[in-house]
């Protein structure tokens, strides 16, 4: 073993289906530079057992910059591992010590079942994004910014809420299952600002309706999602949205 380098047990969630039963798998891997990546590791592993004709792990992934929350895993009880603010492919085996055993499983939830091994299906949020995560603009010559004055902590907060990248980790981390912080973060984004408000009451109640058809728990405020949420989102955001539910119920 180079100087430095480690040794590591792995068991990983290997299920070939949603309708088969899955189980953890051990894998011992070896010489694992503390420089890789988790997700780099695992190409290590998948080498390997490509090498002995044995099906490689699948595992969701694109970007590896941290953007686009495929990257999705819970490694030892937390999702996307044991560092705040990153998602999986953003975290080094540094964080990890030679000879410790990493466990790696799915995102746990109904509404995002298994597809293979640690890909799960979450075309939910999408299905839920596409009820009224957007806005209805006449398209042409862009206004001039000035046209629409906003307030500086306004526009701070919409976007922070738009820095949500979707990845399931709030669901995955709260005992319920639910999807709350994702989509108080889409809702709040365009709440905030007056683009957003001619329809505002329609896109809450639209979105809230699709989350609770998808199979999605109820929030008991625990706060575990924003903790373990890699863009840091707010649980502010849940309150604007349930500010917002009650508002839009009452106009009816």
């Amino acid at each position: 073993m180079s100087h430095g380098n480690m040794n590591l047990t792995l068991k990983i969630w290997r299920q070939n289906s949603g309708k088969e039963p899955g189980q953890l798998v051990t894998y011992p891997v070896k010489d694992i530079s503390p420089d890789m990546s988790f997700l780099e590791m695992f190409d290590v592993l998948n080498e390997q057992l490509v090498s002995k004709n044995e099906n490689p792990i699948v595992f969701d992934h694109d970007c590896r910059e941290g953007i686009c929350g495929m990257c999705s895993m819970v490694i030892n009880g937390r999702a996307h591992g044991p560092k705040t603010g990153i998602t999986t492919c953003q975290l080094h085996m540094r964080s990890f010590k030679d000879g410790d055993t990493i466990v790696v499983e799915p995102w746990r939830a109904q509404a995002f079942p298994v597809i293979k091994d640690l890909t799960v299906d979450r075309s939910a949020f999408e299905r839920i994004q596409a009820k009224g995560g957007f806005i209805s603009v006449n398209t042409g010559t862009a206004q001039d910014a000035n046209c629409l004055p906003i307030p500086k902590d306004d526009a701070d907060a919409s976007f922070n809420a738009a820095a949500c990248i979707g990845c399931g980790a709030c669901v995955a981390t709260c005992k319920n299952a639910s999807a709350m912080l994702f989509v108080s973060a889409k809702v709040s984004q365009f709440a905030l600002l007056p683009q957003g408000r001619v329809e505002a009451t329609a896109r809450v109640k639209n979105m809230v309706a699709q989350m609770d058809a998808e199979g999605f728990g109820s929030c008991t405020n625990t706060g575990a999602c924003e903790v373990e949420c890699p863009k840091g989102i707010s649980l502010e955001n849940i309150a604007r949205m349930n500010r917002e539910y009650l508002f839009a119920n009452c106009k009816d």
